[in-house]
């Protein structure tokens, strides 16, 4: 196996670039992504749509789609280590390969907040699980839209129609797990188990965060205060003043 050596790598390919060009089209691609899910949505919830405007969006959805393939492909040739970069960014990699996650592409922002969370604090803490709980929702939604694109028209179906998707995918998301709605496609059992596995994680760490917040309020609030600056003073104050009326009994009348 050749191993490409660093005097071998040109100077247009670094690290830096890579970070610089994410810099440049973060904005870009988030508005893809927002785009994609009204486009991925409409054809969906709207399933007599007129066929000009449901060819729209399917052209819209390629473009969209090769607007990704563009953004990883040029990610990947200026990166100085191309294996490791694809080994560490393989949610763009399944954000790419599954259309079903290209709304998940607005939400690259979490990833920024999860490096200000290691740094500490309560405030990235609470800002994370904002973030976190904002994908929880984002993930109920699509899994919702997919289910029911699988499920619709089938002999045997439950789900038809997007309230009973939002409901299933609310209840599968919290493992309640009522039961009253469920997949019977192949599809649809697919979009279970992503929304399944991604829901034990997402929830896990909602809740986590939040009794850690809760943990960390009470403690603090059971701390004794520390001493103001406006208390020292005033403190201080006292004392010179006890001082001065001792100096006036001390001298002679």
């Amino acid at each position: 196996m050749r191993i490409e050596s660093r005097s071998s790598v040109g100077p247009w390919r670094s690290e830096a670039r890579v970070r610089a060009w994410e810099a440049r089209t973060a904005l870009a691609l988030t508005g893809l992504a927002v785009l994609f899910l009204a486009v991925y949505a409409i054809p969906i919830l709207w399933p007599d749509l007129p066929a000009g405007w449901r060819s729209r969006c399917e052209v819209a959805n390629v473009l969209i789609w090769a607007a990704f393939a563009a953004d990883f492909a040029i990610r990947i040739a200026i990166h100085p280590r191309r294996w490791a970069f694809v080994r560490t960014h393989l949610f763009d990699l399944a954000v790419l390969l599954l259309p079903v996650l290209r709304p998940l592409r607005a939400l690259r922002v979490v990833t920024a907040v999860l490096a200000l969370g290691r740094r500490g604090g309560a405030w990235a803490r609470g800002r994370l699980a904002v973030y976190v709980g904002g994908t929880t929702v984002l993930l109920v939604v699509v899994a919702a839209l997919a289910v029911l694109d699988a499920e619709r028209g089938h002999p045997d179906s439950n789900i038809g129609s997007y309230p009973d998707a939002l409901w299933w995918a609310a209840v599968t998301i919290t493992t309640v797990g009522y039961g009253d709605h469920f997949p019977v496609t192949v599809a649809g059992k697919w979009v279970a188990l992503g929304l399944m596995v991604g829901g034990i994680g997402l929830i896990g760490f909602v809740t986590g965060t939040l009794a850690s917040w809760i943990v960390d309020r009470v403690s603090t609030a059971d701390r004794p205060q520390d001493a103001t600056k406006a208390d020292i003073e005033a403190v201080l104050a006292e004392l010179a003043a006890l001082r001065a009326e001792v100096n006036q009994l001390r001298s002679p009348s």
